[in-house]
């Protein structure tokens, strides 16, 4: 069954290995290690993208927020996907950047679900996740969702304060999220412990 995990960055090694996936989005900021990370044995070089930009939700000197390239580029490699393996997202804490793609790529994969619904799936999932406000609401305009993404984070609120994120996964049922090529979606987010 199709799932995303997200992790922070020094749960990485364990993660991959335990989900067994073969597709990794990195996302961490410009210049810094977790962007220059080795490509883990296991996934193929057209498998991993890598997306730098700070999380920053407003211009800061020095850094560079995410803009729509960055979301883009996500949500293209997250269509592209197979589906039949699961792909991992991480970032430095495993709190924001991850959170966001990940809750991006749900709602792109399953245009026809509620987007609150599926950010209190993000939110029972992952207590501390805080999405970056600014990634959602790119990602909220790409995929024409009128504000309902932005609507349903900010509904969620704030996540719990942590050093960084406990590892997760976002079980994504073959009817909501049907590999590509596949027939017709239906109901179905769902979390697996």
């Amino acid at each position: 069954m199709p799932c995303l995990y997200v992790c922070p960055l020094s749960r990485l090694p364990e993660t991959l290995a335990a989900s067994g996936a073969r597709h990794l989005v990195t996302l961490a900021t410009l210049g810094s290690p977790g962007l220059a990370i080795e490509r883990p044995a296991g996934i193929a070089p057209e498998h991993h993208l890598r997306v730098g930009f700070s999380d920053i939700v407003a211009p800061m000197e020095g850094h560079l927020p995410p803009g729509e390239a960055h979301v883009r580029a996500v949500l293209d490699f997250a269509s592209a996907w197979d589906r039949r393996h699961p792909l991992v997202l991480h970032c430095y804490a495993g709190i924001s950047r991850s959170t966001a793609a990940a809750y991006a790529v749900a709602c792109a994969l399953a245009p026809e679900r509620d987007a609150a619904e599926l950010a209190q799936a993000l939110r029972r999932l992952a207590p501390s996740a805080t999405p970056n406000r600014l990634f959602i609401a790119i990602a909220d305009r790409l995929l024409g969702r009128d504000g309902r993404m932005s609507a349903g984070i900010a509904a969620i609120g704030r996540g719990a304060e942590a050093f960084e994120g406990t590892p997760f996964r976002f079980v994504l049922d073959e009817g909501a999220f049907p590999p590509k090529n596949a027939g017709s979606p239906q109901e179905g987010a769902t979390r697996q412990e």
